[in-house]
């Protein structure tokens, strides 16, 4: 019998890590959706640095809110792509000071083509629309992941219940 990926306990961390992206972006009165937007659960988009866990929590946590907050079904798939691969990405880092970058990056690209998509449809307006959408959603997502998701990467660590959650090259 194989080893399972994630202990019960992992996945429990996950749902809670859904539950509470989904709540934060579906219940703040700020723009969530849209080419100006400001996700103040994309903080937690650098979780993944910490714990495996918030890799599946995010992208559900994402998935669920798009799917309750956004009537476009595309917004459903690329919103919850950007997550997902930012996650995986940040995971993957070495160096905490870089995990905010993947999901500015990823959002910038993946949700600013994906409203200039919607707002345009035409081959020559798209790449204006581009620049101009991936320019205001990369600006949210900074906000965001450097400012909120740094404080989380400095505070998390701390937390004596949470110390032995994490990898050693993680914590310090």
């Amino acid at each position: 019998m194989s080893k399972p990926r994630f202990t019960t306990r992992q996945m429990a961390a996950a749902g809670i890590i859904a539950a509470i992206y989904a709540a934060l972006t579906l219940l703040l009165p700020i723009p969530q959706y849209g080419g100006i937007q400001f996700r103040v659960a994309e903080a937690m988009t650098v979780l993944p640095f910490l714990f495996p866990e918030a890799i599946p929590g995010l992208t559900v946590g994402c998935f669920l809110a798009n799917l309750l907050g956004s009537p476009i079904p595309l917004d459903w798939i690329v919103g919850t792509a950007a997550t997902l691969l930012a996650a995986l990405w940040t995971s993957k880092l070495r160096h905490r000071a870089l995990a905010p970058l993947p999901p500015v990056i990823c959002n910038m690209v993946l949700v600013g083509a994906e409203i200039a998509w919607f707002s345009t449809q035409e081959g020559a307006a798209f790449w204006p629309a581009f620049a101009f959408n991936a320019l205001t959603v990369g600006i949210g997502e900074a906000a965001a992941c450097f400012i909120l998701g740094s404080l989380l990467l400095r505070a998390l660590p701390r937390v004596p219940a949470l110390k032995g959650r994490m990898a050693p090259s993680r914590v310090s």
